[in-house]
Formats: C-alpha cells, structure tokens, sequence
C-alpha cells in the first residue's frame, strides 16, 4: 500500500515543485520511495506544461535538487479523489482546493505549514514577484515543513 501526497500553490512553478523536488528526496533519504508517491499542481493553469521559474530552479539547484523534469499542471477533479493529502501552500489556495472539494474531500486537504517544525507562519510566501531571497525563504520553509511531513507520512504508513 502506498501514500499518495500532493502538493498545490497557484501556479505550479514555484513553491510546489520546489516542495516535491524537496518531499522526492526527503522520502528518498528515508527509504520510503516504494511506498510515497508526491506530485505537484496549481490551483491556476497559467503556466500548464511549463519548467518550474528559473530563479526557483537555481536556488533549488544550490541546495542539491533538481526540478528540471517538472512540467506544471492545474489541479484536477479526480486529484482530490486519488491523493491521500493534498497540502497547499497558503490560505488562498487552500480555499480554492475546499471550494472544488466534496465534504470526505475536504479532510484531506490542509496548509503544508502544519508540519512544520521550526516557522511557525501558516503560509509558504509567494516568491514571483520578490526579489531572489525569496526563493531561499521558500526553500528553508519547504525544508522545515518537509520534515515534519516525513514524520508524519511515517505515522500513517505504519497504521496501513
């Protein structure tokens, strides 16, 4: 049996590939890679079948991920049905997921800052239209809510 996460901001070509390229290794590390599968989306299609920014690319890259094979997608109806969490990034985005969701739906979707363990902000910022040490704050938030997830896709997998 697997656990299935997804992971959602607007877009998808910032903080949620960086979160799966970051959740890809984390479980990697772990030795969970045959049991978790993760994927990314954005609650918006203005960039379907894009690479992820550049600049998310090239602080992801600085830290040892690499989100070069990502192409982003729009969240889709049976997205909700397949994924086990579905994690967004921030409040907006969030309400969006709930407004498309049915009420068994809605209990699988939260704000990814719930696992964290160190920030205790709720949101993951937008890094777009920043300057690039927002791509570094998302990144250090995405680490720090990735490990939490870790622990906590651990528990899950061990009731399975």
């Amino acid at each position: 049996m697997s656990f299935r996460v997804l992971l959602v901001c607007m877009g998808n070509i910032c903080r949620s590939p960086t979160a799966e390229g970051v959740l890809r290794q984390y479980i990697k590390n772990n030795e969970l890679g045959d049991r978790v599968e993760v994927d990314s989306a954005g609650t918006h299609g203005y960039h379907v079948g894009e690479a992820p920014d550049a600049r998310t690319q090239r602080a992801a890259a600085a830290r040892g991920y690499n989100l070069t094979q990502f192409r982003a997608r729009k969240v889709a109806r049976q997205d909700l049905d397949y994924f086990d969490l579905i994690l967004a990034m921030d409040r907006s985005n969030l309400e969006n997921l709930l407004r498309m969701a049915t009420p068994e739906q809605k209990t699988r979707i939260k704000l990814f800052m719930e696992f964290a363990k160190n920030f205790d902000d709720e949101e993951v910022p937008d890094p777009y239209y920043g300057l690039g040490h927002g791509f570094d704050l998302v990144l250090d938030m995405v680490e720090d809510g990735a490990q939490g997830l870790i622990d906590e896709i651990r528990g899950r997998l061990a009731k399975l």
